[in-house]
């Protein structure tokens, strides 16, 4: 269903455009103006998908709404109805951001061709938006703790540089969001951001994994690779739990970084590439030098930034509003209406020891959400379902 408005003086104009519009789309949602006062009235109060907008009326002019519309309602496309006298005045309004202009009388199909692409437009818009808003979202941090907000400083200072970053911190307190949230406010968001789990690849494919392979260059290499460093040029690079990958392709990913440029399994040929890299691990990597597992130049070279990230357990005061966050989002994305926790579910909630972090308090938020109290989730029903 589309909601449309048709901002017209005269009345038999205005029942031709509505009955031509209600024929082809009975779904159409038609809202009249008979001036162009009136018209900004409604812009003000209803939000609609198309605006058909005389030029010369009365009180208020075609171009003054067409303005009024961009002003508060910049996504709304307007199409201009023009008389013969008015073409010129059609084409300035073209200059102003309307989406098009009909002349009168209007020709039919022309007339719908118009509306059908000006409302494919909006929602196109609408979703993009919306896609943007999600994604936006995906990356939020969410919480108000000391601990959360230095990080959020620390994120706003690095992410425009290209500096390599290490972050460090237990399973499930969210390293992955913080690498993607210093990528999208880098200066290479725009290009991809390449995520490489090193402790769920073999050590005999990691390499090629990150650095491609040719064809024959071992058994099953039956086709020429591009590895993660070379899809991630001019991007970013995360190489999540990079403390689990093997001696020999931490001397290889040493290199990459010393000299900007790789080589692939079986290939003798250098091939230059910009990534930035962002690396995170949950071991202490001194430790692991000590032991010979991790090599210090590479240590070094990774760790120009140290994000530490805490776990749930430092932060219990961010708890109730990433239960707000959890919820809403599940609720959503079941088509359900958002359930709320009582304060003493939340009392509970946050008393509780998280060692898996803000990754099972998500989990068991969600376990609440399915299997707690239609109208409200209490604190019998985190005693019931949350371990």
């Amino acid at each position: 269903m589309s909601k449309i408005l048709i901002v017209e003086d005269e009345a038999s104009i205005r029942r031709v455009l509505v009955k031509i519009l209600s024929e082809e789309d009975k779904s159409h949602q038609i809202s009249e103006a008979e001036d162009g006062l009136a018209a900004l009235d409604k812009i003000k109060k209803e939000n609609f998908d198309l605006i058909l907008c005389d030029i010369k009326m009365p009180k208020v002019d075609g171009i003054e709404v067409l303005e009024f519309s961009k002003k508060i309602r910049p996504e709304i496309p307007v199409v201009m109805i023009s008389g013969h006298g008015d073409l010129d005045t059609a084409v300035d309004s073209m200059k102003k951001g309307a989406y098009d202009y009909i002349s009168k009388p209007p020709d039919l199909n022309r007339l719908l061709n118009t509306v059908r692409n000006a409302i494919d437009k909006k929602n196109l818009t609408t979703q993009n938006t919306l896609l943007k808003r999600k994604i936006i979202n995906s990356f939020e941090m969410v919480g108000e703790s000391k601990e959360l907000n230095n990080i959020k400083e620390l994120i706003k200072k690095v992410s425009p540089t290209d500096a390599k970053i290490l972050i460090t911190g237990p399973n499930g307190s969210g390293k992955e969001l913080v690498a993607k949230s210093i990528h999208s406010s880098s200066n290479r968001a725009h290009s991809p951001l390449i995520e490489v789990n090193c402790a769920a690849i073999p050590s005999e494919l990691i390499e090629s994994e990150l650095f491609g392979h040719v064809k024959g260059s071992f058994t099953g290499a039956v086709k020429d690779k591009t590895g993660k460093f070379e899809v991630a040029n001019s991007g970013t690079i995360f190489l999540d739990e990079v403390g689990d990958m093997s001696l020999s392709a931490q001397a290889k990913v040493l290199r990459v970084l010393e000299d900007n440029c790789i080589q692939k399994v079986g290939g003798g040929k250098d091939i230059k590439i910009d990534v930035r890299v962002i690396a995170a691990t949950n071991k202490d990597l001194k430790n692991e030098i000590e032991k010979g597992k991790f090599r210090e130049d590479l240590f070094h070279r990774l760790a120009v930034i140290i994000v530490k990230v805490p776990s749930l357990n430092k932060r219990r005061d961010d708890i109730p509003l990433l239960i707000s966050h959890f919820s809403d989002n599940i609720s959503r994305s079941q088509g359900s209406d958002i359930k709320k926790f009582s304060k003493s579910a939340i009392k509970l909630l946050k008393s509780m020891d998280w060692t898996g972090n803000v990754r099972e308090l998500r989990n068991v938020v969600e376990r609440l959400i399915i299997l707690g109290d239609e109208n409200e989730i209490t604190d019998k029903n985190v005693k019931e379902f949350a371990k």
